[in-house]
């Protein structure tokens, strides 16, 4: 098991820059395999989940070529010819269960395993089960192996009884290929949904209205393969600039789309983190006050995201007063505290999904493990302004969402070294 070592309180400062979004990224291969052409895709992050979505959707039949160094993906999907996701597949990754749509598009038939990924609360996939049966395909479930049956993939009309991205993501994807209309009412609204949309529309699909709450989908009968490039990260793009924030130092993050970003500049901006915005990069900037607390609660976007809550509420802890952090989306996401009350923090943890966070406290590096991808990359942050050292474990997970992220790190100046073994 492979752990980071962070000795804390390195002064940094310098440039790095956002790889594509993880969580474009993933939606994109899925989308590839509604395709009836090769599909190549760029900046595309060489990180672990990519590389377990790649493997998967290679198991099922399609060529699949990662060129890491160009950071591109080539992506064949008519050589497909396995309808199965065994449990085994499903359980590497959460977005396995949006390849039922594709296999149906394909086959008319699929099947697949309980899907896996973080654990950070009851994650149920009701939602995907019935979109799919109201697509029009009949479903039997042995144990956590679910069967789907669909001679035909029918329009429909489905209201979200909550707002869910990846259900969006995967009901655009399959009525794509759906006959009729498809309208998906009380629908997502993320950059990456958008950036999903576009490319389907420039492969032949007939979407209107992503980035609203009603997507209107026309299905067509093929989409031809094409190219196109993954959106920047928000997610670590974000967590960078928080980065600049903790360590109150110059950090200039590029390659960004900074307007994917405006609810959490506005909250930095509001606890008195200086900073200045570009097209394509944002930059922190030295100061010597105490940053004020304040409430933070987490929404679907464009509010607080949820990815960014573990670092904001690292920031948090140097923050004068009393902060209350309210987790509205995943429930037990915020269990990671006791891990920075370990290291010094004053956090209570009122509920599953609240914790007041009381400020400034000194942290004071400890070992600990990684609860989950976003939690990890927190708990990274707190060592990189930590005293003494830190010891991160479990960091398999941190890698599923962050490229290289160590040496990435160490270009900025940070003392963090990957170690194989602690023996």
């Amino acid at each position: 098991m492979a752990y980071f070592r962070i000795k804390g309180q390195q002064p940094l400062s310098g440039e790095i820059s956002v790889t594509g979004a993880k969580n474009a990224a993933l939606k994109f291969i899925a989308a590839a395999l509604v395709c009836d052409g090769p599909v190549t895709l760029t900046n595309m992050p060489n990180i672990e989940d990519v590389r377990r979505m790649l493997k998967l959707v290679e198991k099922l039949g399609a060529e699949v070529r990662h060129d890491i160094e160009t950071h591109t993906v080539y992506i064949d999907p008519t050589r497909i010819t396995n309808f199965e996701i065994t449990a085994e597949m499903a359980k590497t990754i959460r977005t396995s269960i949006m390849l039922v749509g594709p296999l149906l598009v394909r086959f008319g038939k699929a099947c697949i395993g309980y899907p896996g990924g973080c654990v950070i609360g009851r994650r149920p996939i009701d939602l995907y089960l019935k979109g799919y049966q109201r697509f029009g395909a009949e479903m039997k479930s042995i144990e956590d192996t679910f069967e789907f049956v669909a001679p035909e993939l029918r329009g429909m009309t489905f209201v979200f009884p909550i707002v869910s991205v990846v259900a969006t993501e995967t009901f655009l994807i399959t009525a794509a290929r759906a006959h009729g209309t498809t309208v998906l009412k009380n629908a997502a609204v993320e950059p990456e949904i958008v950036a999903l949309a576009e490319f389907l529309n420039a492969c032949g699909a007939k979407i209107t209205g992503a980035g609203t709450p009603t997507i209107t989908i026309e299905g067509v009968k093929s989409l031809s393969g094409g190219e196109a490039a993954i959106i920047p990260d928000r997610i670590e793009a974000g967590t960078f600039v928080i980065l600049g924030a903790l360590a109150r130092t110059r950090i200039r993050v590029t390659d960004c789309n900074p307007e994917h970003l405006e609810n959490i500049l506005l909250h930095l901006e509001t606890i008195g983190v200086p900073f200045e915005v570009g097209d394509t990069w944002i930059e922190t900037k030295p100061y010597d006050h105490t940053l004020r607390a304040m409430n933070v609660k987490t929404h679907e976007y464009p509010g607080f995201v949820t990815d960014l809550q573990a670092p904001f509420t690292v920031l948090l802890t140097q923050a004068k007063g009393l902060s209350l952090v309210h987790e509205t989306i995943f429930e037990g996401r915020m269990f990671y505290t006791d891990l920075l009350t370990r290291m010094g923090a004053e956090i209570i943890l009122c509920d599953p999904h609240r914790a007041l966070v009381e400020g400034p406290h000194e942290l004071s590096g400890r070992k600990i493990d990684s609860p989950d991808i976003r939690a990890g990359i927190g708990m990274v942050l707190a060592g990189l302004i930590a005293h003494g050292e830190t010891i991160i474990g479990n960091i398999e997970q941190i890698d599923r969402g962050y490229e290289n992220i160590d040496a990435r790190l160490r270009a900025l100046g940070a003392d963090i070294t990957r170690v194989e073994s602690l023996v």
